[in-house]
Formats: C-alpha cells, sequence, structure tokens
C-alpha cells in the first residue's frame, strides 16, 4: 500500500497517480487553480479510488452553488460504489461518510466525521483544510482554532504542510483577535511555504483589523507570487489590497484594482460576487460614483435568486440586485430566503432563518431609501451575522451599511453605540470610524442649534 506525501496509507495502485493525488493535496492548500487538473487524473486513472471522489464531491459543495448539488450526489454515489470493492481504507471510507452527511443538509456532520480522522491521524492536512474550509463557511471560528491547535504537534517542520498549517492557525488567530500573534504566524507560514496565499492574507486580515492599511500595502507589495498560482482565491488578496486603498481615501486606485484584477473575469462564482460588492457598496458609502459596474453584477446575481446554498451569497446577491433597484428578483430573493427559513430542513436552514432573514430584510431596505427600517433588521441581524460566515473582513460591509443606515435616520446614540462595539473589536480606530464619528458630532452640534429657542 502506498503512503501519501503526509506519510498516510492510501488505496490507490499506480505511482503517477500517486503524484497526482499528492499535487491534488498540496494544490488545495495552497488554493491552486491546477488542483482540479490533478484530481481528475487521479480518478481517470483510477476511477475505484473512493476518497478522490469524496473529496470531489465535498470540492463542490464548497463552492455553494445549487446546481452542483446534483454533482456532488454523483460523486458521493461513486465513492459509494468505490467502496463496494473493498480496497479502502478506514480512514478514506470516513471522508465518504463525511460527504454523505453532509449531503443531507449536515455540514457540521461532516467536520465531526473530519475530526475523527483526525484524532486517529492528526498529520492528516487534507482533513484539517477541509474542516478549516467547513467550519469557515458555517462562521465557527472557534471551532476552526481549536480544530488547527489540537493537530499542530503533528505537524514538525518536516511535515509537508507545515507552512500550510502555520497559515490556518494564523487565520484563526487573526479572527479571534490575537492580532500580533496572527502576523507573526502568517509571516512564518510564507517563510515556510512561499506559496501560501492563506497564511499572506491572513496577515493582510491584520492589518485591516488594526487599521494599518498603510504597512498592510508595504505586506502584500512584491508577494504576488505568493498568489499568482491561484484559483478564484487571488481576486480575493486583490480585493483586501483594494480595500487598503480605500482606507486610505484613495478610491481610484481600488476602482482600478475593481476593473484590472477583482472583475477582470466576469465569474459568477458567490466569492468573486462577494468580492465585488462589497468592495462598490463601501465606495458607494464614501460618496464615490461607481458608474455602471453594478450592472453585470445584478444580471449574474438575478440568476442565483433560488440557490439557497449559504446566506452569506444570498447576501451579497441582494447588495446587488437592491443597487441596481431589481425589485422584481430582490422580492423574489427575499420570498425564497423567508421560505427556507420556515422549513428549517438544513444547518444551512437554520442561518437563513437567523440571521438572514433580518440581515436580508435589513439591506432591501436600506436600498430603498427606508433607513430606519434598515437600521432595525440590520441591528436585530448584526448580533449573529458571524453564523453567515466569512471573516471579520468581509462582514464588515453589513456592519457599515447598518451604521450609514442609523446616520442617515438620525439615529445618532445608537448608531455611536454600534461604532463603540466595532472598535472594540478592532481596538484602534480607522478611516471609516473617524468619518463616522465626525458625522455624529456635526449631527449633534446641529440638532444643538435647532433646539435653541429663538429670541
Amino acid at each position: 500500500m502506498k503512503c501519501d506525501v503526509f506519510g498516510l496509507p492510501t488505496s490507490l495502485e499506480q505511482p503517477a497517480s500517486l503524484t497526482d493525488w499528492n499535487a491534488a493535496m498540496l494544490g488545495f492548500l495552497a488554493h491552486s487553480a491546477v488542483t482540479p487538473t490533478h484530481l481528475m487524473a487521479v480518478l481517470k486513472a483510477e476511477p475505484g479510488f473512493a476518497l478522490g471522489h469524496a473529496v470531489k464531491g465535498m470540492f463542490y459543495l464548497l463552492l455553494g452553488r445549487r446546481e452542483l448539488l446534483e454533482v456532488a450526489q454523483g460523486d458521493l454515489a461513486n465513492a459509494q460504489q468505490a467502496l463496494a470493492q473493498g480496497q479502502a481504507t478506514a480512514r478514506e471510507r470516513s471522508y465518504v461518510q463525511a460527504l454523505d452527511i453532509w449531503m443531507t443538509g449536515k455540514p457540521s456532520g461532516a467536520i465531526r466525521l473530519l475530526e475523527q480522522v483526525l484524532r486517529d491521524h492528526p498529520e492528516d492536512a487534507l482533513a484539517m483544510k477541509l474542516s478549516h474550509a467547513i467550519r469557515f463557511v458555517l462562521g465557527d471560528i472557534a471551532g476552526m482554532r481549536r480544530s488547527v491547535e489540537r493537530v499542530q504537534p503533528a505537524y514538525g517542520t518536516d511535515h509537508a504542510a507545515h507552512g500550510y498549517l502555520l497559515g490556518c492557525h494564523a487565520f484563526t488567530l487573526e479572527e479571534t483577535g490575537e492580532y500580533d500573534r496572527a502576523e507573526i504566524a502568517g509571516r512564518q507560514a510564507l517563510w515556510t511555504a512561499p506559496n501560501d496565499a492563506w497564511g499572506l492574507h491572513a496577515v493582510a486580515h491584520v492589518y485591516d483589523m488594526t487599521g494599518n492599511a498603510k504597512k498592510g500595502l508595504e505586506w502584500i507589495a512584491g508577494r504576488e507570487g505568493a498568489w499568482a498560482h491561484c484559483n478564484n482565491f487571488r481576486y480575493h488578496v486583490w480585493w483586501h489590497k483594494a480595500l487598503m486603498h480605500l482606507d486610505q481615501g484613495q478610491t481610484e486606485a481600488a476602482l482600478d484594482l475593481y476593473d484590472r484584477d477583482i472583475r477582470s473575469d466576469k465569474t459568477d462564482d458567490y466569492r468573486d460576487i462577494s468580492n465585488a460588492t462589497s468592495l462598490l457598496s463601501r465606495l458607494e458609502l464614501e460618496g464615490v460614483d461607481v458608474g455602471d459596474r453594478w450592472q453585470e453584477l445584478a444580471d449574474l446575481s438575478a440568476a442565483r435568486t433560488e440557490d439557497g446554498c449559504l446566506i452569506f451569497a444570498d447576501l451579497h446577491y441582494l447588495l446587488a440586485l437592491s443597487a441596481e433597484r431589481r425589485d422584481a428578483e430582490v422580492a423574489n430573493l427575499l420570498r425564497r430566503i423567508h421560505r427556507d427559513a420556515e422549513t428549517n430542513q438544513t444547518e444551512i436552514d437554520q442561518r437563513m432563518a437567523h440571521p438572514g432573514v433580518s440581515a436580508a430584510e435589513g439591506l432591501a431596505a436600506f436600498g430603498e431609501s427606508r433607513f430606519a427600517e434598515a437600521f432595525g433588521h440590520l441591528s436585530v441581524a448584526r448580533g449573529d451575522m458571524q453564523l453567515a460566515g466569512g471573516s471579520h473582513a468581509q462582514r464588515d460591509v453589513f456592519e457599515r451599511l447598518t451604521i450609514d443606515a442609523g446616520l442617515r435616520a438620525g439615529l445618532l446614540d445608537q448608531t455611536e453605540t454600534i461604532l463603540n462595539d466595532r472598535l472594540s473589536r478592532r481596538g484602534i480606530t480607522d478611516a471609516y470610524d473617524a468619518a463616522r464619528r465626525e458625522l455624529i458630532e456635526v449631527g449633534r452640534n446641529q440638532d444643538a442649534v435647532q433646539s435653541v429657542p429663538a429670541q
């Protein structure tokens, strides 16, 4: 029995298949664009490799697209058929079971099975990264950190995934507020694995959360090689750079990155849509005219209103549809979110119910300039917005919309409370925070002048 790059036995029979399998796993860790090519080569050469089919199905589920559920179901069937041949290891069988339970609407069940694999094989970096990715979608940041720290002792400097493990740890440290440790771990990750885009981006997150856009731009500059090999994750790294320019008031630079890199490919991947819609929303909140850039995003989002795979995706589709005043599509998307919330059959449905319904209603109200109503809905959602998935930096667009809705509605005290809460999580003011506090002060001064009785 041949062992993989992490020293774990596999049921693969051909040396070339093992080479491709190792490349597929390392590619997944590095967010590499060539990962699917290597995985398909393995399955073509050895169609009885159950683990390969199971991982392919999980990759599809992570894409959050309704039409891919059927494809993933086919992968599950292929994996189960391969299991019947009796060659799979117990570890490989656990992966198939993880896909099976995820297909029933229980991604947390898949996490549980992957964590069982890690208890027996902590050096299994594939299981580590899959658990990390699924928890990210579910907004389980604390669980991400616990998972990585449990297996960390098994990743010595001679482990092939040592650098990628450090990158995952850096991200969890940042998301749980340990910014100094996160920066150190992220830098170590990139020194160890120069193509660890996840580790590089974890450090970018640190500079976002600590309001240090200048240092963030210095960190990214000249390190394009760390993400040039990536799949669409490379657009997300460019998005981080655009946010840093925006924080410094360099809106033209942010728009240039949008056109040249972030939306260079007009894909309808929800992650790419979220990059684009959140950046345009932030720009518009700063009074920037973004031209006709919303149109193509709204066109793509209009075709995804019935997806219902992730509330995180739905909320970003809603940003695009509301910006373009696609009232019929906005109504369709709201109806579907409400329907899923009422059905409440899956863990994703639970997130549609909360924070999804309130957040969606708030975004729709904001798009129609019903700011007091928008503030009310978004304020209800914000306490549990982490359940929508994504990172603090990604979800900050909803925080900003909540704050701006409160300002436009004249709810200065309530808005200041949210600003203070946002500041407490970041620890330092940023350009957005400073500008909104100035607006609150102006609003209070105006109220004071208006309250003075005429002489």
